[in-house]
């Protein structure tokens, strides 16, 4: 029984390093920021944008990513993974108004 736990644990770990190597294998992708939607992280330390791919499979599609550092309006962004789209920024109570 041990060696049968043992071999399932060494192709978990193959498979892991092929997908690592996959990922590490494919180039980055150019993204342009066309809107600053707002401030978002525990600090308000990540911004998050929307930006258009300029090349690859997801060519011409707008999405939304969370970017740390400062950024401005048509920067590019490298991406290196065009799949995953940030969450939507919850919006903010007005002081005052409960609901």
């Amino acid at each position: 029984m041990g060696s049968d736990k043992g071999q399932k644990m060494k192709e978990v770990k193959e498979q892991t390093t092929k997908r690592l190597d996959r990922l590490g294998s494919e180039e980055a992708v150019p993204a342009v920021v066309e809107e600053i939607l707002g401030r978002t992280g525990f600090r308000g330390e990540v911004t998050q944008v929307k930006a258009k791919i300029l090349d690859g499979r997801n060519k011409g599609r707008s999405m939304r990513r969370n970017v740390k550092g400062p950024i401005k309006i048509n920067d590019v962004l490298m991406l290196r993974e065009t799949e995953i789209e940030a969450r939507r920024i919850r919006s903010k109570v007005t002081k005052g108004v409960y609901t």
